[in-house]
Protein backbone atom coordinates (compact mmCIF):
# COMPACT_ATOMS: atom_id res chain seq x y z
CA UNK A 1 0.00 0.00 0.00
CA UNK A 2 1.10 3.74 -0.21
CA UNK A 3 2.47 5.15 2.08
CA UNK A 4 2.00 9.15 3.10
CA UNK A 5 4.00 11.07 5.53
CA UNK A 6 1.22 12.34 8.04
CA UNK A 7 3.34 15.50 8.68
CA UNK A 8 2.41 16.06 4.58
CA UNK A 9 -1.48 15.97 5.56
CA UNK A 10 -1.67 18.99 7.46
CA UNK A 11 -5.09 20.87 8.10
CA UNK A 12 -4.79 20.80 4.93
CA UNK A 13 -7.83 23.27 3.43
CA UNK A 14 -8.06 27.12 3.14
CA UNK A 15 -11.34 28.53 4.58
CA UNK A 16 -11.64 31.69 2.96
CA UNK A 17 -10.83 29.66 -0.64
CA UNK A 18 -13.80 27.15 0.16
CA UNK A 19 -16.21 29.54 0.82
CA UNK A 20 -14.96 31.51 -2.06
CA UNK A 21 -15.41 28.73 -4.55
CA UNK A 22 -18.93 27.56 -2.70
CA UNK A 23 -20.60 31.41 -3.20
CA UNK A 24 -19.08 30.70 -7.28
CA UNK A 25 -20.62 27.27 -7.25
CA UNK A 26 -24.13 28.54 -5.95
CA UNK A 27 -24.37 31.51 -8.18
CA UNK A 28 -23.27 28.94 -11.25
CA UNK A 29 -26.41 26.73 -10.20
CA UNK A 30 -28.79 29.56 -10.06
CA UNK A 31 -27.63 30.49 -13.05
CA UNK A 32 -28.23 27.31 -14.60
CA UNK A 33 -31.75 26.98 -13.38
CA UNK A 34 -32.85 29.82 -14.44
CA UNK A 35 -31.66 29.04 -17.75
CA UNK A 36 -33.25 25.61 -17.35
CA UNK A 37 -37.14 26.89 -16.40
CA UNK A 38 -39.38 25.29 -14.15
CA UNK A 39 -37.69 22.18 -14.28
CA UNK A 40 -38.92 19.51 -11.37
CA UNK A 41 -36.16 17.28 -12.35
CA UNK A 42 -31.88 17.75 -11.58
CA UNK A 43 -30.13 14.97 -13.13
CA UNK A 44 -26.56 13.61 -11.45
CA UNK A 45 -23.85 11.24 -13.10
CA UNK A 46 -24.09 9.45 -16.25
CA UNK A 47 -26.82 10.03 -18.46
CA UNK A 48 -25.40 7.88 -21.44
CA UNK A 49 -25.06 4.31 -21.03
CA UNK A 50 -25.08 0.81 -22.50
CA UNK A 51 -26.95 -2.83 -22.36
CA UNK A 52 -25.32 -5.39 -22.95
CA UNK A 53 -21.08 -6.19 -23.67
CA UNK A 54 -19.18 -5.28 -26.93
CA UNK A 55 -18.56 -8.37 -29.52
CA UNK A 56 -14.89 -9.08 -29.75
CA UNK A 57 -15.14 -7.97 -33.38
CA UNK A 58 -16.56 -4.00 -32.87
CA UNK A 59 -15.56 -3.75 -28.99
CA UNK A 60 -12.04 -2.14 -29.30
CA UNK A 61 -14.09 0.55 -32.00
CA UNK A 62 -17.53 1.09 -29.87
CA UNK A 63 -16.13 1.16 -27.01
CA UNK A 64 -14.18 4.26 -27.78
CA UNK A 65 -16.31 5.64 -30.13
CA UNK A 66 -19.47 6.06 -27.40
CA UNK A 67 -17.15 7.66 -25.13
CA UNK A 68 -15.88 9.94 -27.56
CA UNK A 69 -19.99 11.02 -28.61
CA UNK A 70 -19.10 9.79 -31.84
CA UNK A 71 -22.84 8.72 -32.70
CA UNK A 72 -24.80 9.10 -35.86
CA UNK A 73 -28.27 8.89 -36.35
CA UNK A 74 -29.75 6.73 -39.34
CA UNK A 75 -31.72 9.36 -41.79
CA UNK A 76 -34.78 7.26 -40.33
CA UNK A 77 -33.92 7.81 -36.80
CA UNK A 78 -37.51 9.61 -35.20
CA UNK A 79 -37.12 13.49 -34.60
CA UNK A 80 -40.92 13.80 -33.32
CA UNK A 81 -40.89 14.61 -29.94
CA UNK A 82 -42.79 12.07 -27.39
CA UNK A 83 -45.59 13.17 -24.90
CA UNK A 84 -44.57 13.97 -21.58
CA UNK A 85 -43.06 11.28 -19.44
CA UNK A 86 -42.73 10.71 -15.67
CA UNK A 87 -40.13 10.32 -13.14
CA UNK A 88 -41.07 8.35 -9.92
CA UNK A 89 -38.96 8.30 -7.14
CA UNK A 90 -38.00 5.09 -4.29
CA UNK A 91 -40.69 6.91 -1.94
CA UNK A 92 -43.45 6.60 -4.47
CA UNK A 93 -43.52 10.68 -5.65
CA UNK A 94 -43.89 11.71 -9.04
CA UNK A 95 -43.01 14.50 -11.59
CA UNK A 96 -44.03 14.92 -15.07
CA UNK A 97 -41.32 15.72 -17.47
CA UNK A 98 -40.70 17.09 -20.99
CA UNK A 99 -38.82 14.88 -23.19
CA UNK A 100 -36.39 14.62 -26.09
CA UNK A 101 -36.89 13.38 -29.28
CA UNK A 102 -34.47 9.90 -30.33
CA UNK A 103 -32.62 12.16 -32.67
CA UNK A 104 -32.26 15.15 -29.91
CA UNK A 105 -30.76 12.20 -27.63
CA UNK A 106 -27.98 11.28 -30.35
CA UNK A 107 -27.19 14.98 -30.69
CA UNK A 108 -27.20 15.19 -26.47
CA UNK A 109 -24.37 12.24 -26.56
CA UNK A 110 -22.58 13.70 -29.12
CA UNK A 111 -22.35 17.27 -27.46
CA UNK A 112 -21.37 15.88 -23.90
CA UNK A 113 -18.16 13.45 -24.37
CA UNK A 114 -14.76 15.12 -24.72
CA UNK A 115 -12.69 12.12 -25.00
CA UNK A 116 -10.50 11.31 -27.84
CA UNK A 117 -11.28 8.94 -30.29
CA UNK A 118 -8.21 8.31 -32.60
CA UNK A 119 -8.44 8.81 -36.72
CA UNK A 120 -8.84 5.19 -36.73
CA UNK A 121 -12.42 5.22 -34.89
CA UNK A 122 -15.54 4.71 -37.00
CA UNK A 123 -19.09 6.69 -35.70
CA UNK A 124 -21.35 4.23 -34.09
CA UNK A 125 -24.85 4.60 -36.61
CA UNK A 126 -28.22 4.39 -34.49
CA UNK A 127 -30.78 2.59 -37.03
CA UNK A 128 -33.72 2.89 -34.50
CA UNK A 129 -35.03 3.65 -30.88
CA UNK A 130 -37.34 2.78 -28.12
CA UNK A 131 -38.69 5.01 -25.41
CA UNK A 132 -38.63 3.11 -22.59
CA UNK A 133 -38.28 3.38 -18.59
CA UNK A 134 -34.88 2.59 -16.59
CA UNK A 135 -32.95 3.83 -13.39
CA UNK A 136 -32.12 7.58 -13.13
CA UNK A 137 -29.81 8.77 -10.88
CA UNK A 138 -31.39 12.52 -9.90
CA UNK A 139 -30.60 15.41 -7.03
CA UNK A 140 -33.68 13.65 -4.62
CA UNK A 141 -32.05 9.98 -4.83
CA UNK A 142 -32.47 7.07 -7.36
CA UNK A 143 -35.77 6.92 -9.53
CA UNK A 144 -37.49 5.56 -12.42
CA UNK A 145 -37.73 7.89 -15.45
CA UNK A 146 -38.22 7.58 -19.27
CA UNK A 147 -35.00 6.62 -21.18
CA UNK A 148 -34.26 5.93 -24.85
CA UNK A 149 -32.80 2.26 -25.85
CA UNK A 150 -30.65 3.20 -29.33
CA UNK A 151 -29.82 0.39 -31.87
CA UNK A 152 -26.67 0.49 -33.32
CA UNK A 153 -25.71 -0.92 -36.10
CA UNK A 154 -23.23 -4.54 -36.45
CA UNK A 155 -24.14 -5.10 -32.50
CA UNK A 156 -26.71 -6.66 -30.41
CA UNK A 157 -25.87 -3.94 -27.62
CA UNK A 158 -28.24 -1.18 -27.42
CA UNK A 159 -27.20 2.60 -26.28
CA UNK A 160 -29.31 4.52 -23.47
CA UNK A 161 -29.62 8.19 -23.08
CA UNK A 162 -32.11 9.49 -20.54
CA UNK A 163 -34.90 11.33 -22.30
CA UNK A 164 -35.64 14.22 -20.04
CA UNK A 165 -35.53 17.36 -21.60
CA UNK A 166 -34.62 20.92 -19.93
CA UNK A 167 -32.18 18.88 -17.14
CA UNK A 168 -30.78 21.45 -15.12
CA UNK A 169 -27.10 21.60 -16.48
CA UNK A 170 -24.05 23.25 -15.46
CA UNK A 171 -20.82 23.34 -17.07
CA UNK A 172 -18.42 22.62 -14.00
CA UNK A 173 -14.79 23.87 -14.48
CA UNK A 174 -11.90 22.24 -16.05
CA UNK A 175 -10.22 19.41 -13.89
CA UNK A 176 -5.91 20.75 -13.51
CA UNK A 177 -4.30 17.95 -11.87
CA UNK A 178 -1.51 20.33 -11.30
CA UNK A 179 -3.63 22.60 -9.44
CA UNK A 180 -6.35 20.24 -8.01
CA UNK A 181 -9.58 22.12 -6.02
CA UNK A 182 -9.12 22.28 -2.48
CA UNK A 183 -11.72 20.73 -0.14
CA UNK A 184 -13.45 17.14 0.86
CA UNK A 185 -15.86 16.17 -2.56
CA UNK A 186 -18.74 14.42 -1.29
CA UNK A 187 -20.68 11.52 -3.18
CA UNK A 188 -23.79 11.60 -2.04
CA UNK A 189 -26.24 13.12 1.29
CA UNK A 190 -29.64 12.16 3.08
CA UNK A 191 -31.79 14.48 5.22
CA UNK A 192 -34.13 13.68 7.70
CA UNK A 193 -37.82 14.51 7.57
CA UNK A 194 -38.02 17.64 8.53
CA UNK A 195 -35.01 18.49 6.23
CA UNK A 196 -32.60 20.48 8.47
CA UNK A 197 -30.30 17.29 9.40
CA UNK A 198 -28.32 16.96 6.38
CA UNK A 199 -25.75 14.25 6.60
CA UNK A 200 -22.99 14.36 3.45
CA UNK A 201 -20.44 10.73 2.57
CA UNK A 202 -17.36 11.14 1.10
CA UNK A 203 -13.68 9.20 1.34
CA UNK A 204 -11.83 10.17 4.24
CA UNK A 205 -9.53 8.43 6.75
CA UNK A 206 -10.26 5.10 7.69
CA UNK A 207 -9.83 5.73 11.84
CA UNK A 208 -11.16 8.39 14.55
CA UNK A 209 -9.07 11.67 14.71
CA UNK A 210 -8.35 10.12 18.52
CA UNK A 211 -6.17 6.98 16.92
CA UNK A 212 -3.00 7.37 14.66
CA UNK A 213 -3.55 8.45 11.72
CA UNK A 214 -7.12 9.34 12.59
CA UNK A 215 -9.18 12.48 11.38
CA UNK A 216 -12.41 13.24 12.42
CA UNK A 217 -14.74 15.81 10.25
CA UNK A 218 -16.97 18.87 10.52
CA UNK A 219 -19.19 20.36 7.84
CA UNK A 220 -20.78 23.28 7.41
CA UNK A 221 -23.41 24.45 4.64
CA UNK A 222 -23.11 27.53 2.53
CA UNK A 223 -27.08 28.12 1.33
CA UNK A 224 -28.89 29.81 -1.35
CA UNK A 225 -32.71 29.65 -2.68
CA UNK A 226 -31.36 27.19 -4.72
CA UNK A 227 -28.47 25.02 -3.92
CA UNK A 228 -26.91 24.65 -0.61
CA UNK A 229 -22.95 23.57 -0.52
CA UNK A 230 -21.36 21.52 2.03
CA UNK A 231 -17.89 22.18 3.06
CA UNK A 232 -16.21 19.22 4.99
CA UNK A 233 -13.05 20.34 7.12
CA UNK A 234 -11.05 17.96 8.09
CA UNK A 235 -9.18 17.36 11.90
CA UNK A 236 -6.00 14.86 11.76
CA UNK A 237 -4.82 13.58 14.74
CA UNK A 238 -1.50 14.47 15.05
CA UNK A 239 0.72 11.35 13.95
CA UNK A 240 4.71 10.89 14.05
CA UNK A 241 5.22 8.58 11.06
CA UNK A 242 3.83 7.01 7.77
CA UNK A 243 0.13 6.35 7.62
CA UNK A 244 -1.91 4.14 4.59
CA UNK A 245 -3.82 6.17 1.82
CA UNK A 246 -5.97 3.81 1.80
CA UNK A 247 -9.49 6.06 2.85
CA UNK A 248 -13.04 5.03 3.80
CA UNK A 249 -16.46 5.77 3.75
CA UNK A 250 -17.01 8.75 6.38
CA UNK A 251 -19.73 11.02 7.13
CA UNK A 252 -20.45 14.27 8.70
CA UNK A 253 -23.05 16.47 9.29
CA UNK A 254 -24.70 20.04 8.97
CA UNK A 255 -27.96 21.42 10.80
CA UNK A 256 -29.18 24.01 7.99
CA UNK A 257 -30.91 27.07 8.78
CA UNK A 258 -33.89 26.29 6.45
CA UNK A 259 -35.48 23.18 5.87
CA UNK A 260 -33.78 21.87 2.40
CA UNK A 261 -36.96 21.11 0.57
CA UNK A 262 -36.33 21.38 -3.00
CA UNK A 263 -32.79 22.69 -2.86
CA UNK A 264 -29.93 20.78 -4.36
CA UNK A 265 -26.84 19.71 -3.01
CA UNK A 266 -23.22 20.33 -4.69
CA UNK A 267 -20.15 19.18 -3.49
CA UNK A 268 -17.39 22.40 -3.33
CA UNK A 269 -14.25 21.25 -5.40
CA UNK A 270 -16.11 21.38 -8.92
CA UNK A 271 -19.64 22.36 -7.69
CA UNK A 272 -21.73 19.48 -9.54
CA UNK A 273 -25.09 18.02 -7.81
CA UNK A 274 -25.25 14.89 -5.69
CA UNK A 275 -27.78 12.73 -5.10
CA UNK A 276 -29.94 12.91 -1.88
CA UNK A 277 -32.07 10.62 0.13
CA UNK A 278 -34.38 10.85 2.97
CA UNK A 279 -34.17 9.30 6.13
CA UNK A 280 -36.55 8.88 8.75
Amino acid sequence: MALLLAGCLGTGDDSAKLQQRARIALTRWADAVAAAGPSPVVLVGELTGQVGIWEEAVGDNNKRALMAGLVEADANLPVAIPPDGEVRWQDGTTAPVALISARQAVAAINAGSPEPCGDDCTPLRVTGARLTTGPIETSRGSATGPVWDLMVDGTAVTVTRVAIADAIAVELPAWNPDDPPVGVAIDSASVTGDGRQLTVAFVGAPLAGDQPCGEDYTAEAVESDVAVVVIVTRHPHATIGACTAVGASRTATVTLAAPLGERTVLEVQQGGPVPVTLTP
